[in-house]
């Protein structure tokens, strides 16, 4: 029998991307500080993707409201 593997609960999975972000803004401003422009900017994109990805992490829930007669 194999085990199953559980998802991380969002909560986690949120605070592991927000963490992830910060790591690679840190790593951006150093590459900036070194004159590495480039890597820099593609440091800075993937923490915004990071940072995206955290705010999109939970159940999505979508609400329709049916009018009134």
């Amino acid at each position: 029998m194999q085990a199953t593997r559980q998802a991380p609960a969002p909560a986690d999975r949120r605070e592991d991307l927000l963490k992830e972000a910060s790591s690679h803004a840190d790593a951006a401003a150093q590459a900036a500080e070194q004159g590495e422009i480039e890597h820099a900017a593609r440091l800075i994109l993937r923490s915004l993707d990071c940072e995206r990805r955290a705010g999109s992490v939970g159940p999505q829930v979508l609400q329709l409201i049916k009018p009134r007669n």
